[in-house]
């Protein structure tokens, strides 16, 4: 390679429940600060929507079903290549707790989503409209 990082594929765990969407806030980079959908890597051999699933779990504790795929989304920063696959996931149960590599996570008002009132991810609005269209 000439000093262009090698693309990893990452799962994004969108979960739905009365209104709202949960929503984490990264401690570590490329979106430091940043409120987004739960997720990270997938594992080698991990199907992508399993990873969403698992990743849901280990930042929030919330236990979910693998929904369907809601797109994929190239994310190409400095020292950074991601595919990030959106997932919906389906509430089973749980309360929402900040874990693993987020600072918090909380259930957020969907038009709150829509008019970016808290510092966001890139495409956080545009994933939730593609969920919303297929919830």
């Amino acid at each position: 390679m000439t000093g262009e990082a090698r693309v990893v594929p990452a799962a994004l765990a969108v979960c739905l429940r009365e209104g709202r969407v949960l929503l984490v806030r990264r401690r570590n980079p490329p979106d430091a600060g940043l409120w987004g959908f739960p997720g990270g890597k997938v594992d080698p051999g991990e199907h992508a929507g399993s990873a969403a699933v698992r990743e849901l779990f280990e930042e929030t504790g919330i236990r979910a079903t693998e929904g369907p795929l809601l797109g994929v989304t190239p994310v190409r920063q400095e020292g950074f290549a991601f595919d990030l696959h959106g997932y919906l996931c389906i509430y089973q149960s749980g309360n929402a707790v900040a874990a693993d590599d987020v600072d918090a996570a909380e259930w957020v008002a969907f038009d709150e989503v829509m008019t970016g009132t808290r510092p966001m991810s890139a495409r956080v609005d545009e994933v939730l409209r593609a969920a919303l269209g297929v919830s």
